[in-house]
Formats: C-alpha cells, structure tokens, sequence
C-alpha cells in the first residue's frame, strides 16, 4: 500500500481550512457588517475557533496579516510533514492536527454552556467543564480526525511491514550467498 499524500494531509488542511475561514468571515463582517450572509458565516464558523484566536490575537496584538502568516506557516510545515519520506512526520502532524481540534472544540464548549453545567478551575487557572458541545459539526471534525489517524496508522504499518519483509530477503539473499 503506497501512502497517498493528499489523504494524509487532508484533515491538518481541514483544520486550517475552518482557522483560516473564521478569520476571512471577520475581515468580511468588519468590512461588510449588514451583511447576512457574513454573519451567518461567522456564526457558523466561530465556536471551532473562537477560543484559539483570541488567544493568539491577545499574545501576539490582533493583526490579520500576522493571522495570515501563522495560517501559512502552518499549512506549509503540514504538506513538507506530509510529503516525507518517514511516516512519524505524517504520524505527527495528523494526530497534533486531532488534539488541536479536540482542544478546540472542548474549549468552545465552555465558553457556549449554560450557568448550570458544572465548571471549574484548576489550581493553574485553566477553566474546566464537566460538558463538552457533542453536535452534529462538532462529532463530524472529530470523527474526521480519528479516521485520518487511523489512515495514519495503517500506513506506518504496512510500511513497516514492507520494510521489514524486504529486510528478511536481504538477509536470505545474504545466507544463500
């Protein structure tokens, strides 16, 4: 099984694809704040990212352009991790892509719940909920994201196994010598 490329890369781009899309709905709203079809476009898109580009916009000073480059980088460090010849890169870039997603979700689920959830705080100040927003949009990235891992897996192995097979000729090529 020759590992696709694409295929490897496609749930990282998925993810950078929702972060890049919540970024150009809020250039569109600020430019074209009456518009509905912005809004909507905002609404939809915002729970997946909110929580993360506040942050970067509050370490790094809320500019667009620095969004831009962030997004950029990003995308290009996945399609070279991607693209190599070792699978750990893919291995890596794929299940970072899925624990980003799973923080990402799970930290827009406290800032959406009601009062009435149970919610905490760690001693560090990192606030926790006992309810993470399981919906339709929410379960489809996730469940994205574990069949891209899987793909991973099954990729890691069967180079492996290819691997090691052409390793076990070589050495019996090597004793009937």
């Amino acid at each position: 099984m020759k590992r696709k490329p694409l295929l490897l890369f496609a749930f990282p781009f998925l993810i950078l694809a929702v972060l890049a899309g919540e970024r150009m709905a809020t250039l569109l709203l600020g430019t074209y704040p009456a518009s509905p079809t912005a809004w909507w476009l905002w609404l939809e898109l915002r729970p997946l990212s909110a929580m993360f580009w506040q942050q970067v916009d509050v370490w790094l000073g809320g500019s667009m352009a620095l969004d831009a480059v962030i997004l950029a980088a990003a995308s290009i460090v996945c399609w070279i991790a991607c693209h190599a010849k070792r699978s750990a890169f893919v291995f890596l870039a794929n299940h970072v892509a899925l624990i980003f997603a799973g923080l990402m979700i799970a930290v827009g689920s406290h800032s959406e719940t009601a009062s009435t959830i149970a919610a905490f705080t760690s001693p560090s100040g990192f606030p926790f909920t006992l309810a993470v927003d399981f919906t339709l949009k929410n379960s489809l990235v996730l469940l994205f994201g574990i069949v891209a891992c899987a793909y991973c897996h099954i990729a890691f192995l069967t180079e492996a196994r290819e691997r090691s097979v052409r390793t076990i000729r070589i050495l019996a090529l090597q004793r009937d010598l």
